[in-house]
Formats: C-alpha cells, structure tokens, sequence
C-alpha cells in the first residue's frame, strides 16, 4: 500500500466516531496513521481483517470493506 491508498483509508476513519482495526498477516493499524497503514506493506490480492465497534459499526465495516475490495484489490475476511 502507498501513500494514496492510506490516504483515503484515513480519510474515511477520521469520519468515524467508533474504534477501527485493520489486520494483515504483517501486523495492524487503526487507520489514524498513513505510516502504519503503508508499514503494513499490503501488495494487491493481500487479506485483510476489518473490526469495527461503535455506531453503525456494520455499516462502517462494510464501507471499509469496498474501499479494500474495489479501491485497492485487498479481499477481506
């Protein structure tokens, strides 16, 4: 993952009111650091794990989730 892909993936949590966890084979963020997001070194076709508590949780976790699947190719489990 570079810098754009974080970028959004930032933007879109600083919206978001609740507690965020994305997890990857190669460790996890909470989506409030493009640094952290990019160190996870997410390649296309790498799996993720999204958990999200907090307000509209399903909601959130399923637009987090097309952003990885559409946006940046990262099929979520």
């Amino acid at each position: 993952m570079h810098c754009r892909p974080s970028a959004i993936l930032i933007r879109e949590r600083a919206g978001y009111e609740g507690e965020v966890r994305v997890h990857s084979e190669s460790g996890s963020t909470d989506l409030t650091s493009a640094l952290e997001c990019i160190m996870l070194g997410l390649e296309k076709g790498a799996q993720v794990t999204i958990e999200v508590s907090g307000p509209n949780e399903e909601v959130f976790a399923k637009n987090l989730a097309n952003l990885f699947e559409r946006e940046f190719d990262f099929p979520v489990q």
